[in-house]
């Protein structure tokens, strides 16, 4: 976050196994292209605020850079 890395892990640390984890889910669901399984995080969660940058990364696949934007304002009604 903000060129500063917080949160760091590998694949054989998860509790379990990406493909046991798909196995697992595909008893219940189907799953398709573009869906997205989410295992939880490593240590270092930390609260961000707007106009922080988070980039993430997986070696060999590539990575992602966004900024976090202010909470919308609900409209009132």
């Amino acid at each position: 976050m903000n060129d500063r890395l917080v949160q760091s892990a590998f694949v054989n640390e998860m509790n379990f196994s990406p493909e046991g984890l798909v196995s697992y889910i595909s008893q219940a669901i189907t799953l398709l292209p573009g869906d997205v399984v989410l295992t939880g995080t490593p240590e270092g969660v930390g609260e961000m605020q707007t106009g922080d940058r988070v980039r993430i990364e997986i070696e060999g696949i590539g990575s992602l850079e966004n900024s976090v934007a202010p909470r919308p304002v609900a409209a009132l009604i």
